[in-house]
């Protein structure tokens, strides 16, 4: 069965990883789905946050990773996935996570949401509190993988790369 992780990834974290690996226990193939989201600022582009889960998960022959547009279901079911797992660290994300499972539900019937618990070391942890981190010069390295940790830094030390 084909399950996929959708989310921005911006970046990918241990949090994201931790989900990544137990998913990828749980479905023959896990895809790793970073949405092209115009609404958003991201720190790094697709292209990046494509190469970055692809060397955090290099581990995992099971995962794949891909980009898409628009509706999440409809990028399921182009792909054949009947599973999207999504991560819960704190009950505000199981209210969000919830709605949207129900809204996916009305536009596919076919696709099923299954939501993992962060582990509780990852239960504090976003993408947007490790820029924050970073941002301030602090240290990021228990929060990423070290590839990102080194990229995220060299962001912001350079103020032409500051979003």
């Amino acid at each position: 069965m084909i399950a996929i992780y959708p989310g921005s990834f911006d970046p990918i974290t241990l949090g994201h990883l931790d989900i990544i690996e137990r998913g990828s226990k749980l479905f023959d193939r896990v895809v790793v789905a970073v949405l092209r989201n115009p609404g958003k600022t991201p720190l790094f582009t697709v292209e990046q946050r494509l190469r970055q889960i692809h060397t955090a998960t290099q581990h995992l022959p099971q995962v794949e990773v891909d980009s898409f547009d628009g509706l999440t279901v409809d990028y399921a079911n182009s792909i054949g996935a009947r599973v999207l797992i999504r991560g819960l660290r704190v009950l505000s994300d199981f209210e969000k996570e919830l709605q949207m499972a129900h809204i996916n539900k009305t536009l596919s019937t076919e696709i099923e949401t299954v939501f993992l618990a962060t582990s509780t070391e990852y239960g504090f942890l976003s993408s947007s509190i490790v820029k924050e981190i970073a941002r301030f010069n602090g240290s990021i390295d228990h929060l990423v993988s070290p590839h990102v940790a080194s990229e995220i830094y060299k962001c912001y030390n350079n103020p032409s790369t500051q979003p």
